[in-house]
Order: structure tokens, then C-alpha cells, then sequence
């Protein structure tokens, strides 16, 4: 029997929030795009080929300075 190598995981970062509430993406040195948005992560995600790990629930994804819902540029402006 012949041992098999680990599959590897990405490791996905989502930054913590900027002062205009963007947030990187980064895979490993990588940087897969700028999130605004929770449907912006899943979007370079996808582009990315990485679209089948459940944005809000998986162990891949690092949320830095905040989770899933924590996106403080849509909710700190004074609305019009």
C-alpha cells in the first residue's frame, strides 16, 4: 500500500478592514483581490477557482479584524 500526500489547503486571509472598510484577500503571498463586501469575497473567490469553501463557515478562511458581517465602511457612513 502506497502512502498518499496530504492534500493541500488553501489559506485564505481576509484582512482586517481599511479606513474606506475594504478588505484584502490573500492566498498565502498572493493577494486574490479587494473585498467591499461579503459577496465581493465570494466573487474573488470564485474567479479564483476557490469557489466551492462556504464563505462564512469554513476552517480555510482566516477573518482578521473581524468576521463575515464586519464590514465597517457600509455602516459608518451618515446615510443621504
Amino acid at each position: 500500500m502506497t502512502a498518499h500526500p496530504p492534500t493541500e489547503f488553501p489559506h485564505i486571509v481576509v484582512h482586517a478592514p481599511a479606513l474606506d472598510g475594504s478588505r484584502r484577500v490573500t492566498e498565502g503571498d498572493v493577494t486574490l483581490g479587494l473585498a467591499s463586501h461579503l459577496d465581493d469575497v465570494i466573487e474573488i473567490l470564485r474567479m479564483a477557482d476557490l469557489d466551492r469553501i462556504e464563505v462564512e463557515e469554513s476552517d480555510l478562511i482566516e477573518w482578521q479584524g473581524g468576521g463575515p458581517d464586519d464590514w465597517p465602511g457600509l455602516t459608518e457612513h451618515p446615510e443621504s
